[in-house]
């Protein structure tokens, strides 16, 4: 009986094409509609009941309006965080973007000599560039910082010191073991290369003799992180890259500094009083190379930079390992426009860094602005300017926060959890943070040119309680 009940049951659920007939014009592919459809109805099929047709339609309508809002797409970042990972870190230039419209629709000569007509190498111009940005002898670029490390310790893992003993090593800092963006920590990237990791000193103190206890036959290299993410205070030592340096010379031990955010503009020419470490600097020091990402304060598309010796970047090149980490030929595009900007010492061009340098008075115009348009149109909220704290971001300049200006928003309808639930589903979305029960929107981080958009988003979400 139970058997013949969930059987007719089932009958009722309705078939697909009925389902597309209620849903009426969708703008995503037919392929993975109808694919939805039939995953949502043969969950159903699988319950003890089948809900209404209009049910249906609409919990497969809710489906589809997830799947939308999952597609890539632009959105307003209102939370004061310039460098935002889960937002796409840094901004394109419009340079940059121009390079990718003239070499994304043609051919292009990414691996071409016009001059000869032959053959090149894949990135000459970029890296040229980058290498004299970073006074370097040489330069080369893979997909992201992570994948640099990568191709550096598996290059130097097969040393002729460390070829030596079964179990190659990397000689770094316990204190300097971050955990980036994801959950990944250095420490297991290294070891995915097989090489192993020889911790030396302690959380918060690390000695130059540490480093000369640490070298030994199996010794690979000298790996030192910068702390671009975090930094210890009080009892706290460690040596400078010089005296790494010194130390690694006189052992014959190549030196790697990994320094993630990739300032090649001293960040005090912004106002912030923190020193992020140039790769220039860092090489005059006494690196042998230095690694560090390409869409975070140099301010291009995502990428891994690696700038040095030259011998070391030819041999890294000549690895089987860097042709599966290689750039295509949009990054290399937008990181040749972003490198050329520098070059013409542009900063301003480049929006990460020009964010990091707005004056307080223009935020505060913008939002005396908005406050009063919103006013007169949104009689159910509250409105008013306030004080924000922005960031860098990205695992960079963890000590320093720029003050900022808010648009401060008290919804006399629904709570705040609901009206930024609200802002959200706009398009594009409207993306702020919470704080004391009440809405924010960090202006730094808002282009003056989506002020409209964040005016008639806030509208269209006054609207929806009326």
């Amino acid at each position: 009986m139970h058997d013949r009940i969930k059987s007719r049951a089932r009958r009722d659920v309705p078939a697909v094409s009925k389902i597309l007939g209620a849903l009426g014009k969708f703008d995503l592919p037919r392929p993975l509609v109808v694919d939805l459809i039939r995953r949502e109805l043969s969950r159903i099929r699988r319950a003890r009941t089948v809900p209404e047709f209009e049910s249906i339609v609409a919990l497969i309508a809710g489906a589809l309006d997830d799947v939308r809002a999952s597609r890539l797409q632009p959105v307003i970042n209102g939370t004061g965080v310039i460098i935002h990972t889960n937002f796409g870190r840094a901004p394109l230039a419009s340079e940059a973007v121009a390079a990718l419209a003239e070499i994304g629709p043609a051919y292009s000569n990414l691996e071409y000599d016009v001059p000869t007509g032959e053959r090149s190498r894949r990135g000459s111009y970029v890296e040229n560039a980058i290498a004299l940005l970073c006074e370097a002898e040489a330069a080369t670029v893979v997909n992201n910082c992570a994948a640099a490390l990568v191709l550096i310790v598996h290059h130097f893992k097969k040393s002729r010191r460390a070829r030596q003993v079964a179990t190659p090593e990397v000689v770094i800092s316990r204190g300097e073991l971050v955990q980036i963006g994801g959950g990944f920590r250095i420490g297991e990237i290294i070891e995915t290369t097989g090489a192993t990791l020889r911790e030396i000193g302690a959380t918060n103190k690390t000695t130059l003799e540490d480093y000369a206890r640490a070298i030994g036959p199996a010794t690979g290299m000298i790996l030192k992180v910068h702390r671009s993410n975090f930094f210890m205070s009080g009892f706290v030592e460690s040596p400078s890259t010089e005296q790494i340096a010194a130390l690694a010379s006189k052992k014959r031990v190549p030196f790697v500094e990994d320094l993630g955010s990739g300032a090649v503009v001293a960040t005090e020419e912004f106002g912030i009083p923190e020193h992020e470490p140039t790769p220039a600097e860092t090489l005059k020091r006494g690196a042998d190379l230095v690694c560090f990402s390409g869409d975070k304060l140099f301010g291009g598309a995502q990428a891994g930079i690696i700038a040095g010796k030259k011998r070391f970047i030819t041999a890294l090149k000549r690895e089987p390992l860097f042709r599966a980490l290689r750039c295509d030929k949009l990054s290399l595009a937008a990181l040749q426009a972003t490198a050329d900007l520098h070059l013409s010492q542009r900063p301003a061009a480049i929006p990460t860094l020009r964010l990091l340098q707005i004056s307080e008075d223009e935020l505060r115009s913008r939002a005396a602005a908005a406050c009063d348009q919103l006013s007169k149109q949104c009689r159910n909220l509250q409105v008013a300017i306030g004080r924000g704290a922005a960031k860098a971001g990205g695992g960079t300049l963890p000590k320093s926060t720029m003050s900022s200006v808010t648009i401060n928003i008290v919804s006399k309808t629904c709570s705040s959890l609901e009206f930024a639930a609200r802002l959200r589903k706009s398009t594009p979305p409207l993306i702020g943070y919470i704080a004391n029960d009440c809405f924010k929107l960090d202006l730094r981080t808002i282009f003056p040119q989506q002020d409209d958009l964040v005016i008639k988003a806030i509208r269209d979400a006054c609207a929806e309680s009326v």
